[in-house]
C-alpha cells in the first residue's frame, strides 16, 4: 500500500483510504467537491461515536433517517448527530398527520444500505422527498455515510443540498416554523 493512500485519524491509527464506493463515484460525476474519512470498523454505532472518532462536534454528523406516513410515502430525514426531530413539523413537511421511523428492513429494502450508514444521495428514486434541517447550513462542513459502516464523507451544507436535492426546513427548533422562507 503507497503511503498516499493512508491517512492518520485522530486517534494514530493509520487506514486505508483506497476505497471507491457509489456515493463517491455519484459526487464525482457531479462534480461536488468531498472529501473522505474512514474510522475504526469497531467503532460503536451512532453520530456522537463517529464525530468524536474522527474530531468533529456532533451536530455535525447528519443522522439520516426513513420516515414513512401512513399513505406509505418514504422520505429522508436529515438532522444533526445531536438534534431530534420535532414530530409536528415533521409531519407538516410530510402533510401527513401519521408518521413513522421505517424499519431496519424496509430502510435496507429502499436504499440497499443497513442503516447506520445511508448516504443521503444517489439511491433516491425520482420524485422522493428529502429534507434537511436548516439549522445544519450554518456549520462549515458536515459529515454523511458513505454507505459502509467506517467511511464517512465530509461535505459543504451547500453541497449536501445540491447532492441530496433536499429541501431545507426547520425540524429541530419548536420556536420557528416548520416551512422557512
Amino acid at each position: 500500500m503507497a503511503l498516499l493512500d493512508l491517512v492518520l485519524s485522530p486517534l494514530h491509527l493509520v487506514l486505508p483510504m483506497t476505497t471507491q464506493l457509489p456515493a463517491h463515484d455519484y459526487l464525482d460525476a457531479l462534480s461536488i467537491p468531498y472529501q473522505r474519512l474512514t474510522f475504526p470498523a469497531t467503532t460503536e454505532k451512532g453520530a456522537a461515536s463517529v464525530a468524536k472518532a474522527l474530531g468533529f462536534r456532533e451536530r455535525q454528523m447528519v443522522k439520516t433517517l426513513i420516515f414513512e406516513t401512513d399513505s406509505a410515502e418514504r422520505a429522508l430525514i436529515m438532522v444533526g448527530g445531536d438534534q431530534n426531530v420535532i414530530s409536528g413539523h415533521l409531519k407538516k413537511a410530510l402533510g401527513s398527520r401519521r408518521i413513522s421511523m421505517a424499519s431496519r428492513q424496509t430502510v435496507l429494502t429502499l436504499t440497499g444500505y443497513e442503516v447506520g450508514s445511508i448516504p443521503p444521495f444517489h439511491w433516491q428514486p425520482e420524485n422522493f422527498k428529502s429534507f434537511l434541517d436548516a439549522s445544519l447550513l450554518i456549520e462549515e462542513s458536515l459529515g454523511v455515510g458513505a454507505g459502509v459502516w467506517g467511511h464517512e464523507i465530509v461535505i459543504r451544507p451547500d453541497d449536501l443540498v445540491k447532492a441530496s436535492c433536499c429541501q431545507v426546513v426547520n425540524l429541530t427548533d419548536k420556536e420557528l416554523p416548520c416551512l422557512l422562507g
